[in-house]
């Protein structure tokens, strides 16, 4: 089965570090300026999501993954990699307070697989 977003193990493993420290976390990627073109993690209570946010994905069988509808537009025929590396990236994310960053990386789809991802939503 093709993901939308995909994490590699080093991400992985911070998703599941975050969720042990701070509860229910979530990611949001709204592609707007400044920081918004990161994927940003939250605790769930701490950000509401708006009516034009697509849910890509749910990664480690409890943290949704929404996109703002217009970045999904544009990048749909994209898979997102999320990666964890060490170094600031954006004040506003969990994983600041670690020392760490969320890179979202993106591949093309091939055709098959777009079709399979297509039926999604």
């Amino acid at each position: 089965m093709v993901k939308r977003v995909d994490v590699t193990p080093d991400a992985l493993q911070l998703i599941r570090f975050l969720k042990e420290k701070h509860g229910p976390i979530m990611f949001h990627q709204s592609g707007g300026c400044c920081e918004g073109s990161a994927a940003m993690c939250y605790k769930q209570d701490d950000f509401k999501v708006g009516g034009v946010d697509i849910l890509l994905e749910t990664l480690d069988g409890d943290v949704p993954f929404y996109m703002h509808e217009a970045l999904y537009n544009y990048s749909k025929h994209t898979q997102i990699v999320l990666d964890a590396i060490t170094g600031f990236g954006s004040g506003f994310s969990l994983e600041s307070l670690e020392g760490k960053s969320f890179l979202s990386r993106s591949r093309m789809f091939s055709d098959e697989e777009y079709k399979e991802v297509q039926k999604l939503l």
